[in-house]
This record gives C-alpha cells, structure tokens and sequence, in this order.
C-alpha cells in the first residue's frame, strides 16, 4: 500500500483499530506506520508525535461514537425513548464489536486516569460530553413530562454511565452470559425510578 493511496481519515480508522486492540499508549507511529505498510517519515508528516496522533485517534473514535450512537438517537422522539435510544446504542456500540479490541473510550480511561497531558484532556471532555448528552436527554425527558420534575438528572447520567461501564466490565473482563441482561435490568430500573407516574 503506497502512501499516496491512504487518505489521513484512512489512517485514522486503522489507528483508532489499532489503538482498541494495543491501548492508546501502545499506539505509536511505528507500530502503525508497520500496520499501515508505511513509513515512519511518511506517518510523522501527519501527525509529527505519538502525543498529536493519541489525540487525533480519541476525536476520531468520538466522531464514530457520535454517527452510530448519538446521532441515530437524536432522531428518535424526544424525552424516554431518546434516553432508551442512548443507552441501547451504546450497548450496540460494544456488542457490534465496532472496534477489535472493544471500547476505546473504556480502555484509554484506565489507561490515562493517572496521566496529566492533552491526550488525558481530550478523552476527559469526550467523557464530560457524552455525559452531557445523556443529561440533557433526562432532562428534556422531564420537560416531556416523562420523568418525574424532580429527577435530579445529572445523578440519572451518572447512573445511566455506571451501567454501562458495569457492562463493558462484566462483558469484557469478566465473561458474564448475563451482562447485558444485567445491564438492561439496571437501566430499566433507573427509568422506573425516574419516570413520572401520571403520565
């Protein structure tokens, strides 16, 4: 594969495949470079260092997230079937196994947790967005009259991310047959507790 025939957003979608299955810091122009059958020259005039290419792979794996889970979201209607939606195709986005070696946004947290640096930063407000998204979709939930008005919808996101990371560990790490089911027992729950009774 010559140079010429990788676009960089190509490059990107086999180095955000790459990061799932190495970790964010195992990525490096190198090891991509040889994945990608490129050199490492040719790699580094794209990205000039490992700290620009983790950064640029996390905001690729964000604009995935955001087409195959967000966006089909938003298109549903608004309040209790957009947070269904949400959470459902962030369950999708694990069992489809989009990427090889799993959630990136997963991995790269324990993997940057302790870390200080721009890629830590970037991941951070992937994460503080996605619970954005999941609060204002409780919210309008509540505007809706789905949700009861007093839900306190930044513990609703709180708990509706704790879910999924309870998933993904009990999925992945733990090889639970039930892990899904727990989840949905888990998120089915949440919105019991949140939903407005007279509507």
């Amino acid at each position: 594969m010559r140079k010429g025939e990788l676009t960089h957003q190509a490059i990107l979608e086999r180095a955000v495949q790459l990061a799932s299955r190495v970790g964010l810091q195992g990525l490096s122009i190198g090891g991509l470079a040889e994945e990608l059958n490129l050199s490492k020259s040719g790699l580094f005039a794209h990205f000039k260092s490992k700290t620009e290419l983790q950064v640029q792979v996390l905001q690729a794996a964000t604009d995935v997230f955001t087409e195959r889970v967000i966006r089909p979201a938003l298109a549903r209607p608004r309040g209790e079937p957009r947070v269904r939606a949400l959470f459902e195709g962030w369950l999708a986005w694990d069992r489809n196994k989009l990427l090889d070696g799993g959630c990136i946004f997963v991995a790269a947290a324990t993997e940057l947790d302790d870390a200080e640096g721009p890629a830590r930063d970037a991941l951070v407000q992937s994460q503080r967005d996605w619970l954005d998204c999941l609060a204002q979709a409780a919210r309008i939930a509540v505007a809706e009259g789905h949700f009861r008005k007093d839900v306190d919808v930044e513990q609703f996101a709180h708990d509706e991310y704790a879910a999924m990371l309870g998933y993904h560990h009990a999925q992945r790490l733990m090889r639970d047959p039930k892990a899904e089911a727990r989840a949905q027992r888990a998120f089915e729950a949440l919105l019991a507790a949140a939903r407005n009774p007279t509507h």
